[in-house]
């Protein structure tokens, strides 16, 4: 079964969207979307070769990791405030990082820090996916970048890798909009073999268009609307050898497997998405929710994190993608610069960081500041809008635009629309 949303949630509506994506369960006469997937995959003309426009990256920290013991330290601050750990140079001239990320130091010229980034106190990601507040329904960075931008080479335009369905919500762009989820079943289906013909593929395309015809017009608030351009491209996704291995880790070579490390195979798989056409990947990873222990999750995640960035980051640069693919990596807010008598941080909304790479911008530095004790930004400060304003400058999208939301009502894609100008 192929599952375009992982994760159950019901709505006021009654309907559970994730049964309702669930297109591995459309079976018409026997034909699953398992099969029709296969079929496209049959029909697919030999040797169409994929072509890759701009792409993003997000990786998401969940729990709002620290940014003074990271990206934003503060070695001359009283001990309570600058903590345990000390920080090194790198080898761009004044920038430093946290002695756990030896590896992102020696790459930093190939990286741009971004200091004193204000935030809500929300353990939600939808802020960052979106640039509102989570009582602000909006729709996400992928599903924008989808309904501006479509599909290119049979493959979804917008794949999640973290899989959080409130956060990722199409809201109204739709749901033709959503991520496509690569869960392992549905990845697993894509290759079941069976003896349906094309001729009967296309006797199944109708029927079910006209299922979802009659479906359409008992639905007031137009979430049917979605499906045949959902249905059609789940029917498309599959369309060449390329990009049906773009999901598979296991088709890169050892040596990069390990240059990735086990506990980093998300990165892996979101370069290749990228690579392969995809205009924008999501993952998650790790938990940084330090309210005890922080120095000690700090020495466990850090060193992983350290190894994925660098591992990304030059991959991208010898693949000669640095400048089509833009990284972006940031949880939901800051940590209290002053430590907690459980040796944790605790939520700091008022400041916090993103680090950023490729896109063609101007890396090589750290942009904004915090004061003395990392409290507060020094100047206006940097918000999630204005990252994802820069993102979508990158992406070609003019965020002064409207679209219309479920009462008709044109919305612009972001309030708050100041790209970070440092990098661009």
């Amino acid at each position: 079964m192929l599952t375009f949303l992982g994760r159950k949630q019901h709505y006021c509506d009654g309907v559970s969207r994730r049964d309702f994506l669930r297109v591995g369960a459309l079976t018409v006469g026997g034909l699953t979307m398992a099969d029709v997937l296969r079929l496209q995959a049959q029909g697919a003309a030999a040797g169409q070769t994929a072509t890759r426009g701009k792409s993003v990256i997000m990786i998401f920290l969940p729990g709002g990791p620290t940014h003074l013991d990271t990206y934003d330290m503060k070695p001359n601050a009283a001990r309570e405030f600058r903590g345990e750990l000390n920080p090194i140079n790198t080898n761009v001239s004044g920038v430093e990082l946290c002695e756990l990320m030896p590896r992102q130091a020696k790459i930093m010229d190939k990286l741009a820090i971004l200091r004193g980034v204000k935030f809500v106190n929300q353990h939600s990601a939808h802020q960052v996916m979106t640039g509102f507040e989570d009582r602000v329904r909006r729709p996400c960075f992928g599903s924008m970048v989808s309904y501006y931008q479509g599909r290119q080479n049979g493959l979804p335009p917008y794949v999640s890798l973290m899989n959080n369905a409130r956060a990722e919500d199409p809201e109204y762009c739709g749901a033709a909009h959503r991520p496509f989820v690569p869960s392992g079943p549905g990845l697993d289906n894509l290759s079941l073999v069976s003896g349906v013909s094309l001729d009967r593929l296309d006797d199944r395309k109708d029927l079910l268009k006209n299922l979802d015809t009659i479906r359409r017009e008992v639905d007031y608030r137009g979430a049917m609307n979605g499906i045949d351009g959902f249905t059609t491209r789940a029917l498309d996704m599959i369309t060449t050898k390329e990009a049906r291995e773009a999901f598979d880790v296991e088709k890169e070579p050892q040596d990069v497997r390990e240059r990735y490390g086990r506990e980093n195979r998300d990165f892996l798989r979101a370069r290749r998405l990228v690579e392969a056409g995809v205009s924008v990947v999501t993952l998650a990873t790790g938990g940084w929710d330090t309210h005890g222990q922080n120095f000690n999750s700090m020495r466990k995640q850090l060193p992983r994190i350290d190894q994925g960035i660098h591992a990304l980051v030059t991959d991208l640069h010898e693949r000669g993608l640095d400048k089509d693919v833009a990284v972006v990596m940031w949880g939901e807010f800051g940590r209290t610069p002053r430590i907690n008598s459980n040796a944790g941080r605790d939520h700091w909304p008022q400041a916090g960081f993103a680090l950023m790479a490729g896109g063609g911008m101007r890396m090589g530095q750290a942009i904004g500041e915090t004061d003395a004790r990392g409290e507060r930004p020094v100047g206006g400060g940097i918000t999630p809008s204005n990252v994802l304003s820069t993102l979508y400058r990158h992406m070609g999208i003019d965020t002064a635009t409207t679209l219309p939301d479920h009462n008709g009502r044109p919305m612009y894609v972001l309030e708050d629309r100041d790209v970070i100008s440092a990098l661009v």
